[in-house]
């Protein structure tokens, strides 16, 4: 038997394909890259957003086309997609043989028994307690850097999103089984560990009684052959004093963060459900810089939210000009059925919402830009990622960029480079997103 895995949505989302991937092949199930020859294909879906949704849609429709005109036998959806429409997807994708739940993908071996025995494959347990998914996991990013989920679920409610009803509330993975997974991925050849979760910095509060992420990041710094630890999905509101202090002492913790605030008008923010004002929001990128002068932060705005005018899209447009975040992504807003936010009147008209997202990217541009011409002449550290084929430049990043979502450095040299090998870098250009650079 021979299996495809197909992994769509974001980084926490491949955390859990990585799981499964590797609970396959303890079972003994041949992976395969060619849809053609599979005879089982697993699509671990996603529906964040419109798009995202109509992506999984669109990938199980093609994927089932293969029963037709190829050996695939049975389809599998697993993820958001399969946790929050199971009904709908046994109703109009008659092509789907089973849809696994986000709590139960520690149970797709079994799945895929279950098929081959003529019998029902599906499972959907409750939004409670946390997979047993800890036996193994297989890298999907070239091994020198890894997604270490530490928490499921999410329980900030805010107005326009459907993650609470299709992940759950919150959920600490207890320290130690992380640590035991990091030491594991850090003796596999891992040198970069990227701490995900649908919110970092409440970890801890409902096993521990207390924000624990500072603690947990003192322990993942002591395991050997970590080098960089990066935060991502950090609430604002959350970050206290203590996590700056052990992000600005501590060597391994990059100086980079991930805060998406949404907004900047407060009647909005209030709208969404957000907790935090647009002065909280200065306040706490104030703290942030003052105590790491050189921390690179990302965040992430919506556009179009309803009841949003013109004038509050330009004070957005003013507040970054403000603010000027290192790295910034801007969506347009999607009504997701179920959330309060989809029942409000004055939803904005697509077209005007997709202008606001141009604008703001323009701007952000124009501020990546001259923060780039800044480095010009700095000598930095860059882990490297690849070559550029038929040429004489290797491809990096350094501490200010995540995997696939940020910048990156090109390095021109003779000189044989191995992918995850950190070098220094003198920055000799830049471009809007990305630097230009030669070996120290």
């Amino acid at each position: 038997m021979k299996l495809l895995f197909i992994s769509l949505g974001c980084d926490k989302n491949l955390v859990d394909s990585e799981h499964m991937i590797a609970m396959i092949s303890e079972d003994g199930i041949q992976l395969t890259n060619d849809e053609t020859e599979a005879d089982v294909i697993v699509v671990n879906s996603c529906c964040f957003i419109s798009d995202a949704m109509e992506e999984s849609i669109q990938t199980l429709i093609d994927m089932g086309r293969l029963k037709e005109t190829a050996s695939l036998k049975y389809l599998i959806v697993t993820g958001c997609l399969a946790e929050r429409y199971a009904k709908e997807i046994h109703e109009q994708l008659p092509e789907v043989d089973a849809v696994i739940g986000t709590n139960s993908y520690d149970e797709i071996v079994n799945t895929i028994h279950q098929l081959s025995e003529g019998k029902n494959g599906d499972v959907k347990k409750p939004l409670v307690n946390l997979p047993d998914n800890y036996a193994g996991r297989t890298l999907t990013t070239g091994g020198h850097y890894a997604h270490l989920k530490i928490a499921e679920g999410c329980d900030k409610h805010c107005t326009y999103c459907v993650i609470p009803s299709i992940r759950g509330g919150y959920r600490s993975v207890p320290m130690e089984k992380l640590l035991g997974e990091a030491t594991i991925l850090a003796k596999s050849g891992v040198q970069e560990l990227i701490l995900v979760a649908q919110e970092i910095t409440l970890y801890g509060v409902d096993i521990y009684g207390k924000k624990s992420l500072p603690e947990l990041l003192t322990k993942l710094s002591e395991i050997e052959g970590i080098r960089w630890i990066r935060l991502q999905y950090c609430y604002p509101e959350e970050i206290t004093d203590e996590l700056i202090d052990t992000m600005a002492h501590n060597p391994k913790i990059c100086h980079y963060i991930d805060i998406p605030i949404q907004h900047a008008n407060d009647w909005i923010l209030g709208r969404m459900g957000r907790k935090t004002s647009s002065a909280d929001i200065k306040n706490i990128v104030s703290s942030l810089r003052k105590a790491m002068p050189d921390i690179a932060i990302r965040t992430t705005l919506i556009c179009g939210f309803p009841g949003e005018t013109e004038d509050m899209h330009r004070e957005t447009m003013d507040f970054v000009k403000e603010m000027k975040f290192d790295r910034l992504g801007c969506f347009a807003y999607s009504r997701q059925e179920g959330t309060p936010a989809a029942e409000f009147d004055d939803q904005v008209e697509e077209e005007t919402k997709n202008l606001w997202v141009s604008e703001i990217m323009e701007l952000q541009q124009e501020i990546s830009a001259e923060c780039n011409r800044s480095f010009e002449g700095v000598v930095v550290d860059a882990m490297i990622e690849g070559k550029v084929a038929d040429d004489n430049v290797y491809v990096g990043r350094t501490f200010r960029d995540a995997p696939d979502v940020d910048g990156l450095v090109f390095i021109e040299t003779g000189a044989e480079l191995m992918t995850g090998d950190f070098v220094k870098v003198k920055i000799t250009g830049s471009y809007e997103y990305d630097l230009i650079g030669e070996l120290e």
